[in-house]
């Protein structure tokens, strides 16, 4: 539509109100001015219209007004700009001028071209209103149970949506890709049926001393001035010692693998109360002794800093004293449990080497972390887990992956935008920071968590790593380990059901028979009959497969076919 700016006549003002109307549409009425009707009076283009004319006028703008009472567009009251004037107490609007009275051309005046004008007009605001609509289209309620085929890609209801005036219905948490959100909620009606479960059942789990169990030795969160206190206590001791003419010792944990338990109402590795001396003028362990005290001394000075270091730092600090890494590394953890204290309580730390993914948010030392919007290689977890918190998640579920290359697959397709979850990986055997940050999330959030990893003896060990311990920190079991974690995949069973290739499958070594058998005798496997049963399947197999195997179908086939199938059917043991 062309806007006409319109002028006051102050010479004429009373034959201008007899052209004046009503009805907003009249915007375009004055198109039939004649040129020779157009004057200038101080740069100003004025209209006077012929007698004649103005009665025709004051007809058609009364039979126009009539009809567009009953009928007018939105865009057309929208695009008047009216100046209003008064006139017998009332008000009126002065029409603007015409395009073809501004420029000294004609343009045709008939009733017949203002109604096909009109009609044009209509449409074009139709146009646009649909347009809008269609911004905001919202899904048919009605037809979600009717899509669950239809193909990836194809917006759900197709014909059948409703248009309405709101918003378009948002679900929370979830930014869908090419899947339906009936799809994914029929793909995870299994996985929220666990995490109901698993929140039900999710009580806080019993204590030694609520089984009566006092011979085992358990270490516990301390403040770093209770471990500052127990240091000073051990060495005065110590001082005590040698003015006394004895020569000093320790009373160390004994940590190998015969004073080792498993509980089974527990479900995890502790470690019995035996206990060994460490003296100073036994020539076998006079450089054990002194390596202890050095590490006493350098874990004292670093929390009465109040910083962190690094194993990889406490080595270089005497290196000609601890010769090889392993050594102090190993004291470190005899240095823990001697003073009943998590390892982590000694401010020291291993390197970073976890990773997490997905849709998780928490707060690391007062920096907030969105772990969806960390790139393909997510975020590493960081070896100071007591210095997270917020955690605030919509996952449904935690993907705890053994291998990098499988954990990069994941995030480079988003799975977690798909099927809402939090993907961990410490790149094989676990660490202690990513075992802590897993218990953590698992304590907080309440969801389950799921385990893929290789099918071979190796992959369930360190499943089990994450379930119930190491032996090598089974003091420290209570705080490291997260029961119930379900074996997802790649399991044995999965080489004929899902076809895996032969040439996909290795021979399994003489090395990886013994570890088999070996973990068929453990406990924590025996409680599982499932885990039996499928491990026994990979030693008459005597066949492996690792996650990649499934690559032989695609390189996204374990995101878009292996894993929601799975999902969906329910299939973790």
């Amino acid at each position: 539509m062309v806007r006409r700016r319109s002028v006051e006549d102050d010479t004429s003002s009373e034959e201008e109100e007899e052209e004046e109307v009503s009805s907003s549409d009249e915007e375009d009425e004055d198109s039939d001015f004649s040129p020779l009707e157009a004057t200038t009076r101080k740069g100003k283009k004025i209209t006077k219209a012929a007698p004649e004319l103005s009665i025709a006028r004051s007809h058609t703008a009364a039979t126009l007004t009539s009809s567009a009472s009953k009928k007018k567009s939105p865009s057309q009251s929208r695009s008047l700009g009216k100046k209003e004037g008064k006139r017998g107490g009332g008000h009126g609007t002065v029409p603007r001028k015409s395009a073809a009275a501004r420029t000294g051309t004609t343009s045709p005046g008939t009733l017949a071209g203002r109604k096909r004008r009109k009609l044009e007009r209509e449409e074009d605001d139709e146009e646009e209103g649909k347009e809008e609509d269609e911004a905001k289209e919202v899904y048919d309620e009605d037809e979600e149970e009717d899509d669950d085929d239809e193909p990836e890609g194809k917006r759900r209801g197709g014909s059948t949506r409703r248009r309405t005036g709101k918003n378009p219905r948002k679900t929370k948490g979830l930014n869908v890709t090419g899947v339906g959100n009936s799809k994914v909620d029929k793909v995870l009606e299994e996985v929220r049926q666990l995490m109901l479960r698993s929140r039900r059942d999710d009580a806080p789990n019993p204590t030694l001393a609520d089984l009566g169990i006092t011979t085992v030795r358990e270490v516990s969160d301390m403040a770093p001035e209770g471990v500052l206190f127990e240091i000073e206590k051990t060495i005065l001791a110590a001082a005590g010692m040698i003015l006394r003419g004895e020569g000093f010792s320790y009373q160390v944990p004994t940590r190998s693998a015969t004073n080792q338990l498993y509980i089974a109402e527990l479900d995890r590795i502790v470690l019995s109360d035996k206990v060994a001396t460490r003296a100073f003028l036994n020539p076998r362990e006079v450089r054990k002794t002194a390596i202890t005290t050095r590490i006493m001394q350098l874990v004292h000075e670093v929390l009465s800093k109040g910083i962190h270091i690094t194993k990889r730092d406490m080595f270089y600090t005497d290196v000609k004293l601890f010769r090889d890494q392993k050594d102090s590394d190993v004291v470190l953890d005899d240095v823990a449990c001697m003073l009943g204290c998590t390892r982590s309580c000694l401010n020291v730390v291993a390197s970073e080497k976890g990773l997490v993914v997905g849709r998780v948010q928490f707060e690391e030392d007062g920096d907030f972390i969105d772990c969806t919007r960390m790139g393909v290689g997510g975020k590493a977890i960081p070896p100071y887990v007591d210095k997270i918190a917020r955690i605030q998640s919509d996952a449904k579920f935690i993907l705890l992956v053994e291998k990098e290359a499988a954990y990069m697959r994941l995030a480079e397709d988003r799975f977690y935008n798909k099927y809402p979850c939090i993907v961990i990986t410490a790149k094989g055997q676990p660490d202690v920071a990513t075992r802590l940050f897993l218990k953590k999330l698992k304590t907080e959030l309440h969801i389950p968590v799921l385990g893929l990893v290789d099918s071979d003896p190796y992959g369930l060990k360190i499943l089990s790593v994450y379930m119930t311990g190491s032996k090598n920190m089974s003091y420290d079991s209570a705080s490291l380990t997260t029961s119930d974690i379900k074996w997802l995949g790649v399991r044995p069973s999965d080489l004929d059901k899902y076809g895996i290739p032969p040439q996909c499958r290795l021979d399994m070594t003489d090395h990886d028979m013994r570890t088999g058998r070996q973990l068929l005798q453990e406990d924590f496997i025996q409680k599982n009959p499932e885990w039996v049963k499928e491990l026994q399947l990979m030693l008459k197999m005597k066949k492996k497969a690792e996650i990649q195997a499934l690559s032989a179908f695609g390189f996204q086939y374990i995101t878009e076919d292996y894993l929601p199938r799975k999902l969906e059917k329910g299939d973790w043991i």
